[in-house]
């Protein structure tokens, strides 16, 4: 195993590994997207329990998102100084007890606090598993890699919004946040025992100068700010309407948390397919091309939801929506994890701020547009800006790549 963000290991580790690696990063970002999208099904219900109105319980995925996002800056140099495994086991820990607390709260107030504390949390699982695929897998098979442990990730968004949807009768909104932190105990220990324990390197100082300049020289790249800004546009694009399906769902008189998590389920759907069909795109489509196909099907998807037809309709959407996102979103990825060799954590940090950057200002930006454009214009708003994105970064990504 690799100790710091920036460094690879001394021996070339082998398939093996590669496949123990996977199994022990996907436990974990299967508990960080469990708990993600495990609120967003819930926001009729928490708003009449809490006594609150829809758009105030829906800045809850903001709240998460945000302090996941503001946390990648902190985690690049503590990871290059602690080792990625260790700070992930903490804040799988953390992760647990928020969730847990959540469970418990008494109030909107105090369920909004401990839903950042949680997204804080979060913020480490992906990226630093992310960064630590980009150390031990070679390019040549790091997107397969990666989609296979996307894999995890987009089966806990898929069962965490529909597990929500479909217990909430039964358990209670609170008893679906106390699943969610069992989840994240079980990611925590499966991180815990899993890694090998013989090749970690001890911790070391934080090297904050060195961070900084780390920092200072991906900024200065310009494919990295093309990166780090798709992601950010990406983010708001796509993610600011996840939190109003319950909602609109509810005032078209179509249901509620059961029919707005399957609605929703149809995202991770679509990361399904994509994981299970990436290796014929790559062989036809190529990547650059895949950009273009990836946000017109984004783009696509969003019109249709926007037409406001019925959930089973709007379901259907969201698994093109998911099956485009993954398409410009994993791309993005891949790129970033060779932005640098020398200070790879610190580009998958800085790609995860913007990217959640992004998710957090959606909602409050969705929001404002819904309210005063009505729901289709807002949504072909969102698809005109997301097809672009895809066209642009196409034909600038195809351009020679420049390292840091």
């Amino acid at each position: 195993m690799t100790a710091g963000f920036g460094s690879t290991s001394a021996a070339e580790p082998s398939p093996s590994s590669h496949s123990r690696l996977v199994l022990v990063l996907a436990a974990a970002g299967f508990a960080s997207s469990f708990a993600l999208r495990s609120a967003e099904p819930l926001v009729g219900v928490l708003a009449r329990d809490l006594e609150s109105d829809p758009h105030t319980v829906a800045l809850l995925s903001a709240a998460f998102a945000l302090p996941y996002a503001l946390i990648q800056p902190i985690l690049g140099p503590v990871g290059d100084a602690l080792g990625k495994e260790r700070v992930l086991v903490a804040v799988l820990a953390a992760l647990t007890v928020a969730l847990i607390g959540c469970s418990a709260a008494p109030n909107l107030e105090l369920l909004f606090g401990l839903r950042m504390i949680a997204g804080a949390a979060a913020g480490g699982c992906i990226p630093l598993s992310l960064a630590m695929l980009g150390d031990r897998v070679p390019i040549a098979q790091r997107q397969v890699a990666i989609s296979r442990f996307l894999v995890a990730v987009i089966l806990g968004q898929l069962l965490g919004s529909t597990f929500a949807g479909l217990i909430e009768a039964f358990v209670g909104w609170r008893g679906v946040f106390a699943s969610t932190g069992i989840v994240a105990a079980l990611g925590c220990a499966t991180t815990l025992f899993g890694f090998d324990k013989d090749n970690r390197a001890p911790p070391r100082p934080i090297e904050v100068r060195q961070a900084i300049a780390r920092y200072g020289s991906l900024i200065a790249n310009p494919r990295a700010r093309l990166l780090f800004s798709a992601v950010f546009v990406e983010g708001v694009a796509i993610f600011g309407v996840l939190p109003y399906i319950a909602p609109l769902l509810a005032a078209r008189g179509e249901g509620g948390p059961r029919e707005a998590g399957l609605v929703l389920a149809g995202f991770a759907v679509g990361g399904l397919l994509y994981s299970l069909m990436v290796p014929l795109m790559l062989r036809f489509l190529g990547i650059y091309r895949m950009l273009i196909v990836g946000g017109a099907i984004c783009a696509v998807a969003l019109l249709i939801v926007g037409l406001a037809g019925n959930w089973p309709v709007d379901c259907a959407a969201f698994v093109g929506l998911g099956l485009g996102f993954y398409m410009l979103h994993n791309t993005y990825q891949v790129q970033v994890t060779e932005l640098s060799s020398t200070a790879r954590a610190s580009a998958v940090a800085l790609h995860a701020f913007s990217y959640f950057c992004g998710q957090a200002i959606s909602v409050a930006i969705f929001g404002f547009t819904l309210e005063h454009l009505g729901q289709f214009p807002a949504l072909s708003l969102c698809a005109a800006v997301i097809f672009a994105v895809g066209v642009v970064t196409s034909i600038r990504l195809a351009l020679r790549p420049k390292a840091a």
